[in-house]
């Protein structure tokens, strides 16, 4: 969100940023951050990670917590970029549908959304090649669901050289950032000097304190897919996360 600092006379309006690698469905922590950010970046070249959010989330189900899984071709993912990486098997989509539909019918608010996302899986998704098109498409639509407006682009666009630190702040550079917010998990390696020296300020999300909500299955679970708290609160998801209140 921009934040604006009133002087005698003028205004200066600051620019706020994030970056984070490109998931599938992820939870609500991911779209609380892009609400809170101008603009986010999705970063999709980064080197592809197996066994990582990149192609998976989980859902809740009678038996537990499940995984819904993208296969994506397993020769030859080494050292290729998360936009490289093509699924394996178009089947994929029917399959996690059917799965998501068995798992969340008697949601409260299911029903209000199985004609969008069926289009979306069988008709949308469950035709693209690339991995990240799909992370893409379901990231844009989910925003438009819960009323997100910030502009998104993809890391790929830019030519932003190497090193972990390095590269945010080149696109940070490039899309005129003046305050990167960050993922808790950076901090074991972000160098916040390199951002001060190039004039932009760091500021960490803060995934704590989200509000319980009325879930199937059994206890509450925070961290499965962000489709678990709009099927079972339907309008009032935004109410669940912490940024659409400030």
């Amino acid at each position: 969100m921009e934040i604006v600092f009133f002087f005698i006379n003028e205004f200066v309006m600051l620019k706020m940023i994030a970056v984070l690698q490109s998931n599938y469905i992820p939870w609500k922590g991911y779209f609380d951050l892009i609400n809170r950010v101008d603009e986010f970046i999705v970063y999709d070249d980064m080197q592809y990670t197996v066994d990582d959010w990149r192609n998976r989330n989980k859902i809740k189900t009678k038996q537990g917590i499940q995984w819904l899984t993208i296969p994506v071709n397993k020769k030859g993912h080494l050292g290729k970029k998360i936009s490289e990486i093509k699924v394996a098997d178009s089947r994929w989509a029917r399959k996690h549908w059917v799965t998501l539909s068995n798992a969340y019918a008697k949601a409260d608010h299911f029903k209000k959304y199985v004609d969008l996302f069926e289009e979306i899986y069988l008709q949308k998704a469950g035709k693209l090649e690339y991995l990240s098109e799909i992370n893409f498409l379901f990231l844009a639509e989910i925003n438009r669901l819960l009323g997100i407006t910030t502009q998104m682009r993809r890391s790929s666009e830019f030519a932003i050289g190497e090193g972990k630190s390095e590269r945010l702040v080149n696109i940070c550079m490039k899309t005129g950032a003046d305050i990167y917010l960050s993922g808790p998990a950076a901090r074991d390696y972000l160098d916040e000097d390199l951002f001060l020296r190039a004039g932009v300020k760091v500021q960490w999300m803060d995934y704590s304190g989200y509000p319980e909500y009325r879930q199937l299955h059994g206890e509450l679970k925070h961290g499965v897919t962000i489709l678990d708290l709009i099927f079972n609160t339907g309008d009032e998801a935004a109410q669940y996360m912490k940024s659409f209140g400030e």
